[in-house]
C-alpha cells in the first residue's frame, strides 16, 4: 500500500509489545467488557417485536413495529458521532480510558429502559425517552468498538493483529447470543402475556449487574504500549478529526474504507442475524422461542470461524477474504432465503403457489419513519395486514371507484377490512404459525450457519484491517468513523429499509435487495481502490 506515513519493520514480525499472559489478558477483558456492551445494544433489537405496540400510538401493528425499528435504527444512525467524540478523546487522552466511559454510558441507558413508563401511562414522552436512551445508547457504542479493536492490536504481535483482534469480533454475535439466551430464560419462566407486559423489562435490569463487573475488569487494564511509546515521543495529534478528515491521504482511506469494506461487512452482518430472525419471526411465522434457538445455535456454531478467519488473515491477507465474504453473500442471499421458506414453512410456501394475492389501488405509501402524523390510506393498511401475514402480492392500477380491491384466491375484498382478509385466509386454508413437526431442521441450520460463516469472512479480518490503515496518533478516530457508518447506517437501516421494501413492493424477498446491492458495492471499490494491510508495522 501506498499510504503516506505507512512502514514496514523487517522484524516487526518477531518483535513481541507484552508477554503473551498480558496480551491474553488484554484480549480476555477488553472482549469480555466488549460482550456485556452488545449485549445491551442487542436487547432492543431482539425485543422489538415485544414492546413496540407499549411505546407507540396504538393502531398499526407494523407501523409501530416500524416505529420501533425507526427508533431502533436512531441508535445506528448516531453511532458515527459517537466515534467522533469518544475517538477524539481516546486519541488524545488514551484508549482505557475512553472505553471505560463508554461502558459507562451504554450500562446506564439500557438499565434505564427496563424502567421506563409505557405509551398508555406518559403519552408520547414514552418514545420520546426510549429514542433519547438509544441515542445514548449508540453514542456510547460508536466509542466503544474503536477503543476495544485499537487497545487489543497495539498489544499484538505483528504477525498475530488478525488473530488477536478476532476475538474482539466475537463479542458482538456474542453479546447477540447473550441477549437471547437471557430472553429465552426469562420466555421458560415468565407466560406469554406477562412477557408483553412487563417481563421483557427484566434483561433490561440484568444489564447493570454486567455493568459493574465490566467496569471492574476494565480497571484493571494498563494503557497500550504503542500509545504510550507514542506519547513519550511526542508524536500525539493535537487536533486528531482535522488530521483524521481534512488531511490528504487520511481523508482518502477514511471514505474507501467505509464503501470499499465496513459497509458491505455492515450489511451482510445483519442480514445474517438480524435481518435472518426477523425473517424466521415475521414472514415464516416461527415460534418466537424457536426461532431465538434456531439462530442462537447457528450463532454457536459459527462464532469459531472469527477467529479462524482472523488467524487466516494473517497468513493471506485480510481484504480478499472479506470481499470474498461479501461477494458470496451477494449471489446467494436470494436463493437462502428462499430455501429458508421452503425448509421452514412449507405450508405457506404452498399456499402462495396455489393461492394468487393481489391488491389494486392507487393510493399507496412507501413508509420508512413512521411518525404520529403519518397518514395510513386503506391500501396502506391492506398491504401492512399481508406483510404482516408473511404473503407476497401482486400490485395493480386501482379499479374505478374503489380505494382497494384486494383478492385472495377466488374472494374479493373492497376497501380495507381486516375480519374480511382474515376470513378469506381462512377460507383459502392459509397458514397462520409454521408447524415446527413440518420443519426440516437439519437444511434449516445448514442455511442459517452458512449466512454465519459469511459473516466471519468479512467481521473477522475486519478490525485488523482498519487498525493498520491508519497511523498510530488518529488511529482511533479514523477507524470507528467508516467503521460505524458502515454497521451503524449501511447495516443498522437494514431492518427497517428491508421491512418498508416488503410492503412496498409485494414481495417478501424485496428487502434483500438492499444488503445485496451494498454488498455488491463493496466488492467493487474494495477490488479497485484498497489494497492489503498485513505487512503495515502499526508503531508509526
Amino acid at each position: 500500500m501506498s499510504t503516506a506515513g505507512i512502514g514496514v519493520s523487517p522484524s516487526a514480525g518477531t518483535t513481541r509489545l507484552v508477554s503473551r499472559a498480558e496480551e491474553r489478558r488484554v484480549i480476555f477483558a477488553s472482549s469480555l467488557g466488549t460482550v456485556f456492551e452488545w449485549y445491551d445494544f442487542y436487547l432492543y433489537a431482539t425485543l422489538a417485536p415485544f414492546f413496540a405496540a407499549l411505546f407507540f400510538p396504538p393502531g398499526n401493528e407494523t407501523a409501530a413495529l416500524l416505529s420501533a425499528f425507526a427508533t431502533y435504527a436512531a441508535g445506528f444512525l448516531v453511532r458515527p458521532f459517537g466515534a467522533l467524540v469518544f475517538g477524539r478523546v481516546g486519541d488524545l487522552v488514551g484508549r482505557k480510558y475512553t472505553f471505560l466511559v463508554t461502558i459507562l454510558v451504554m450500562g446506564a441507558s439500557t438499565f434505564a429502559v427496563g424502567l421506563l413508563p409505557t405509551y398508555a401511562t406518559i403519552g408520547f414522552a414514552a418514545p420520546l425517552l426510549l429514542v433519547a436512551l438509544r441515542l445514548l445508547q449508540g453514542l456510547a457504542l460508536g466509542g466503544e468498538y474503536g477503543g476495544a479493536a485499537t487497545y487489543v492490536a497495539e498489544h499484538a504481535p505483528h504477525d498475530g493483529r488478525g488473530y488477536a483482534t478476532s476475538w474482539i469480533q466475537t463479542t458482538a454475535t456474542l453479546g447477540f447470543f447473550l441477549s437471547l439466551l437471557v430472553i429465552g430464560l426469562c420466555r421458560g419462566f415468565i407466560d406469554a402475556e406477562s412477557f408483553k407486559q412487563w417481563g421483557w423489562r427484566v434483561p433490561f435490569l440484568v444489564s447493570l449487574i454486567l455493568l459493574v463487573f465490566s467496569v471492574y475488569i476494565r480497571l484493571k487494564l494498563n494503557e497500550s504500549p504503542v500509545f504510550r511509546q507514542m506519547k513519550e515521543e511526542g508524536r500525539g495529534s493535537r487536533r486528531p478529526l482535522t488530521e483524521s478528515f481534512f488531511h490528504y491521504p487520511n481523508n482518502k482511506y477514511v471514505l474507501l474504507a467505509l464503501l470499499g469494506a465496513t459497509a458491505g461487512q455492515g450489511v451482510v452482518w445483519y442480514t445474517g442475524q438480524f435481518y435472518a430472525l426477523f425473517f424466521l419471526q415475521i414472514t415464516l411465522k416461527v415460534d418466537y422461542l424457536l426461532a431465538y434457538q434456531l439462530i442462537g445455535l447457528a450463532l454457536l456454531v459459527g462464532t469459531p470461524f472469527f477467529i479462524f478467519f482472523g488467524w487466516l488473515s494473517d497468513r493471506i491477507g485480510r481484504l480478499k477474504i472479506i470481499l470474498a465474504g461479501c461477494a458470496i453473500a451477494a449471489v446467494t442471499y436470494i436463493p437462502i432465503f428462499k430455501a429458508l421458506t421452503h425448509y421452514v414453512n412449507p405450508a405457506l410456501e404452498q399456499y402462495q403457489a396455489s393461492t394468487p394475492i393481489s391488491v389494486a389501488a392507487d393510493d399507496c405509501s412507501f413508509h420508512v419513519f413512521v411518525t404520529p402524523g403519518t397518514r395510513f390510506t386503506p391500501c396502506d393498511r391492506v398491504k401492512d395486514f399481508l406483510t404482516k401475514s408473511g404473503l407476497s402480492f401482486a400490485s395493480l392500477p386501482a379499479e374505478p371507484g374503489e380505494a382497494v380491491v384486494t383478492r385472495i384466491g377466488q374472494i374479493e375484498i373492497k376497501g380495507w377490512d381486516e375480519a374480511q382478509l382474515k376470513a378469506a385466509l381462512a377460507a383459502t386454508g392459509y397458514p397462520a404459525k409454521a408447524d415446527p413437526a413440518q420443519i426440516d431442521y437439519p437444511m434449516t441450520m445448514l442455511l442459517l450457519v452458512v449466512m454465519m460463516i459469511y459473516v466471519t469472512m468479512v467481521y473477522g479480518p475486519i478490525a485488523a484491517y482498519l487498525v493498520e490503515l491508519f497511523p498510530t496518533k488518529i488511529r482511533y478516530t479514523s477507524m470507528s468513523l467508516p467503521y460505524h457508518i458502515g454497521n451503524g447506517w449501511f447495516g443498522g437501516m437494514l431492518p427497517l429499509l428491508a421491512t418498508a421494501l416488503v410492503a412496498a413492493r409485494g414481495n417478501i424477498y424485496a428487502g434483500l435487495w438492499y444488503p445485496i446491492a451494498v454488498a455488491a458495492m463493496t466488492v467493487v471499490v474494495g477490488a479497485l481502490f484498497l489494497h492489503e494491510t498485513r505487512d503495515v508495522d502499526i508503531r508509526r
